[in-house]
């Protein structure tokens, strides 16, 4: 629990792009409105001094603000997931979760696959296509359906699908045409297994996994059944993952996985994981995941017996620690 004296000394900035959203689905954002809002009530219910922003330009000069609490991770430009800390660290103000060059690494899908080799958690062969640079078939991995994505997207925006090379090359250049590179990998049947972790005291912790399943493992979630904007229907439903031969392990690679990005804070992991197979591969990482109560931060802290309040507290208490802002400068 943060102590009442840096309740009342600490000045906090939370800054989203819908900080000051009145309430409901957002056109565009949908439940990432929704989300926003209940962080926002969330942290005046814990009594801090809040400021609230939702734009890059109340970084642009030091606000009189002790710590940020930054959101704003979807800016409508590439790699946007940097901007905020960049600012924050151009001001020398503390911040909560990763520095920009390990936000900048998570957010590249093609370099977190090469963290994976590295570190031998398995993961699908893949391809990467930048923008500008030659899209040649020969690099292409082979399978009978291919999956192809902004190789630095979130919530599965504008992901796609192929059979054929005609299709992946339409795909990467419809990609490439928004400005954004292009990662190709085959289609994993299955279902996603959603790993949040937390950091106590700098060491990651595992918290309880869930798991999106899917009705049809075949079937490529989409970022509007994502975002709430369209009837998904029963195609899939967030429950708790509790396969207990395959959880060591999944723990465990989780937490090799992690050693790359310390100190991050707070980190949603994903694996596919085919159970009729016993196939596991390691999807992505998405430093400052979602935290909505409804999606896979909440539920897992319900898991764990924590309220929403008690986990948004305990991951700021960990940004704040880290910094040094718990004890007051004569204490």
């Amino acid at each position: 629990m943060i102590p009442a004296e840096a309740r009342e000394r600490l000045r906090i900035m939370f800054i989203a792009k819908h900080a000051k959203w009145g309430g409901g689905l957002h056109p565009d954002d949908g439940n990432h409105a929704l989300y926003h809002v209940e962080t926002r009530e969330v942290l005046e219910g814990l009594g801090l001094k809040l400021a609230l922003e939702d734009n890059y330009e109340a970084l642009f000069h030091r606000p009189e603000v002790d710590f940020v609490f930054p959101l704003l991770n979807r800016g409508g430009f590439l790699n946007s997931e940097m901007m905020l800390p960049l600012l924050c660290t151009r001001l020398g103000l503390p911040y909560l979760g990763a520095t920009p060059i390990l936000r900048g690494l998570a957010d590249d899908k093609h370099l977190t696959k090469m963290a994976c080799v590295a570190r031998g958690v398995p993961t699908a062969p893949w391809t990467i296509y930048r923008r500008g640079a030659p899209v040649e078939q020969a690099r292409c991995p082979a399978g009978g359906r291919m999956v192809i994505k902004p190789n630095a997207s979130s919530a599965s925006w504008g992901v796609q699908d192929a059979h054929d090379w005609a299709g992946v090359e339409a795909a990467v250049a419809d990609i490439h045409s928004q400005g954004h590179d292009a990662i190709v990998e085959p289609f994993l049947n299955g279902s996603d297994v959603e790993v949040p972790v937390i950091t106590v005291d700098g060491a990651p912790v595992v918290m309880p996994m869930m798991l999106f399943e899917q009705a049809d493992p075949t079937h490529l979630r989409t970022y509007y059944e994502k975002r709430d904007l369209v009837e998904r229907a029963s195609k899939y439903e967030l429950v708790p993952f509790e396969d207990e031969s395959v959880m060591p392990r999944i723990a465990e690679l989780t937490l090799e996985m992690a050693e790359e990005y310390r100190p991050f804070d707070y980190g949603r992991f994903e694996f596919r994981y085919d159970a009729s197979t016993g196939t596991l591969n390691f999807l992505e990482v998405n430093l400052q995941a979602n935290l909505w109560s409804q999606k896979v931060f909440g539920r897992s802290a319900v898991r764990a017996g924590l309220t929403q309040s008690q986990l948004i507290e305990t991951i700021l208490y960990e940004g704040l620690r880290r910094h040094g802002l718990l004890e007051a400068p004569n204490g």
